[in-house]
């Protein structure tokens, strides 16, 4: 390939470019900031579509700053046409950047996977971002004669300043702005429009003189080209997400959203109304009742009076909670409050209105945040329903440091159960929860049950000392459509091609579990 010929100068170009230096430099925080974004916009879409554990966002990271060096190098040939070739990479930047979200979707919609577009965007994005600052640099410097060593330095430092400081706005806008207003796809589509808009201000009123009429012309061309067709995924992209949605599940969507957390979507066919967060099953209504109880009524074998639910947004732990006759308070901490909205309204024919029982007090927070809360004390049963660990995220709700507080805001003689996941499925991510409660001086029991949407799921009861409970159910429980005395002590029997594992306890420091979810089934 051979390099642009240079562009021809005007007279007084270089004086224009040191006069609009402080516009340029704007322009150099405007085109970070975007730059950034887009890789956030890439972590973010690993972390819902793909899992985003530390691996993944170690291959981003790493990719993406790797592309950076790349770019910098394949832009060399260009540099004697700087403005032209700034004017390019920023319209390609807008259009790759803009269309990334909506390609990772789609695709991950069609195929069950984006981690190869996912990776080919990393690199293109990289690779555009990397050839930015060389150009910049040559820009910056157009006009100046007789630049000196600290000339230099002076003027690196301006554009690694501006750069720096772009990439902060750009690091504030999309979690806090352009995430939570516009979600992945639009938020990814503006931000792309704003890098056209840089583009155009720079080629408009920046570097005019140094871009041929025939050069402008054509820029002018690509740059309404581009927008247009970002516009058009602005206007559509409801229509789009809603289309690439439903090809995730088998049934009608009849209910979507994104919180601050998780993509919340809940599905319904014939009756039976199934809730996914991040694409993952959490219940359906034809036969939650199987997990609910059998999570729920060995907790409550000692009557407790007081109860505290961890997770379990949904409201159907709660719903079980209070058939039981001795319970009169119950503790319900839920982090997302879209899915307690939810559990309030959509759901709430399914959990009995739960939470709005006066013996219910709903708390909206991280449940690792508010187990060191003086609240957590003194509870007589403590059930944790939390989503599968299969992100570091999550990961730490299954960790040493978490059950070593519910064993501290258990009373003496109260009990814990634990959602552990599938023995059959994932039995290493299984037998690592029970290990993990021992460790934390939980004595678990494990059991399983057949619940059909999940097949073989697993569950652990537990409680402090070095003697694991026995599985049993209180004299006084409501009569239950599954869970009795038989059916529970079978739950206590595993096969010999699923027997115990002894396993070093996940912790924060190693959170073991997230690999083992990630292992899958093991034979």
């Amino acid at each position: 390939m051979t390099a642009p010929a240079p562009e021809v100068t005007a007279p007084g170009a270089g004086r224009t470019a040191v006069r609009s230096r402080p516009l340029l430099l704007a322009a150099v925080a405007v085109c970070a900031a975007c730059g950034l974004i887009y890789e956030l916009v890439l972590l973010t879409l690993s972390a819902s579509l793909v899992g985003g554990g530390i691996t993944q966002t170690s291959l981003i990271v790493a990719g993406f700053v790797a592309a950076l060096g790349v770019g910098a190098l394949l832009v060399k040939p260009f540099l004697a046409s700087a403005a032209v070739t700034f004017v390019a990479v920023e319209i390609l930047l807008g259009v790759a950047g803009g269309l990334s979200a909506v390609t990772l979707y789609v695709s991950f919609s069609f195929y069950g996977t984006s981690s190869a577009v996912l990776l080919v965007a990393t690199a293109v994005l990289g690779i555009l971002v990397g050839a930015e600052v060389p150009l910049l640099m040559t820009l910056l410097q157009t006009g100046r004669t007789g630049i000196d060593a600290e000339g230099s330095g002076k003027l690196l430092a301006d554009l690694n300043a501006a750069d720096y400081a772009g990439a902060l706005l750009g690091g504030l806008a999309w979690p806090f702005i352009l995430l939570p207003l516009a979600g992945q796809v639009r938020g990814a589509a503006l931000t792309g429009l704003v890098n056209l808009l840089a583009a155009a201000v720079v080629a408009g009123l920046l570097l005019r003189r140094q871009m041929g009429t025939r050069a402008r012309r054509t820029a002018t061309a690509a740059l309404l080209v581009a927008a247009a067709g970002l516009a058009v995924l602005l206007v559509r992209a409801q229509d789009i997400e809603t289309t690439a949605r439903q090809r995730l599940y088998a049934d009608p969507v009849v209910a979507a959203g994104r919180s601050d957390y998780q993509e919340i979507v809940l599905t319904e066919r014939s009756g039976d109304l199934r809730l996914y967060l991040d694409g993952d099953l959490q219940f359906s209504s034809v036969d939650e009742h199987r997990y609910t109880e059998a999570l729920v009524h060995p907790a409550l074998a000692r009557d407790p009076e007081r109860v505290l639910i961890l997770g379990g947004g949904d409201g159907l732990a709660a719903r079980e909670v209070l058939r039981h006759p001795s319970v009169r308070e119950v503790v319900q901490v839920e982090l997302d409050p879209q899915v307690i909205a939810l559990a309030r309204t959509r759901l709430a024919a399914l959990n009995d209105s739960a939470f709005d029982d006066p013996r219910v007090e709903v708390v909206q927070d991280d449940a690792f945040r508010w187990l060191r809360s003086p609240a957590a004390t003194g509870f007589d049963a403590v059930i944790v329903d939390m989503p599968d660990p299969d992100t570091p995220v999550l990961g730490r709700l299954y960790s040493t440091e978490i059950y070593g507080l519910v064993s501290a805001a258990l009373a003496p003689d109260g009990l814990v159960t634990v959602q552990a996941g599938s023995p059959y499925s994932t039995p290493t991510a299984f037998w690592r929860t029970v290990s993990t409660l021992d460790a934390a001086g939980l004595a678990a029991t494990p059991y399983h049950v057949h619940v059909p949407s999940f097949g073989d799921w697993g569950f652990a009861v537990a409680q402090r000392g070095p003697r694991p409970p026995d599985l049993a159910l209180s004299p006084a429980a409501p009569a239950t459509r599954f869970l009795d005395e038989a059916v529970l002590d079978a739950a206590g029997v595993f096969p010999a091609d699923r027997p115990r594992q002894r396993l070093a306890p996940s912790t924060l420091d190693r959170p073991l579990i997230v690999e083992d979810m990630r292992g899958g089934y093991t034979g």
